[in-house]
């Protein structure tokens, strides 16, 4: 990752205030590991059928997005659910949650590090819409030191 970002740094102007780290499935946990190991580089994650694996520890408060399918089969939801509980944590947005649509928690609207979280009925999949809404979340969000 380091060296994909120092190449692109390279040819392209970069805005180091928004840089983002998304993935889906094991890109999901490699993105939970990218926040516990490079959470000075990234303004906001989010994470699409993703377990927070017990080594990976995210400490630095960062907006996350967490998609999780209530059926699937590969990711449970109980444990897709636990990375959910461990973001609003380490975020410290226990305290202030409210609705932002069908299945969709927002966590911390008004701190720099809100945890939104989208449930959908479905399996292990990317559901319609999600990229729009991973879209929609990182650019309301820039880093902050």
């Amino acid at each position: 990752m380091d060296a994909a970002l120092a190449s692109l740094r390279e040819r392209y102007s970069i805005d180091e205030n928004r840089i983002y780290a998304t993935g889906f499935s094991n890109g999901a946990a490699f993105t939970f590991l990218l926040w516990a190991e490079r959470a000075d580089v990234f303004a906001a994650y989010a994470v699409v059928a993703g377990r927070l694996r017990p080594s990976v520890q995210p400490k630095v408060r960062r907006p996350m997005l967490h998609v999780a399918g209530v059926s699937d089969p590969q990711v449970t939801y109980p444990d897709q659910r636990a990375a959910m509980v461990t973001a609003i944590g380490i975020n410290g947005v226990r305290n202030e949650s409210e609705r932002c649509g069908n299945g969709c928690m927002l966590y911390g609207r008004s701190t720099p590090a809100p945890v939104m979280t989208w449930t959908h009925q479905g399996g292990h999949e990317y559901p319609r819409g999600t990229s729009e809404r991973i879209v929609e979340f990182f650019s309301d969000h820039q880093r902050r030191p």
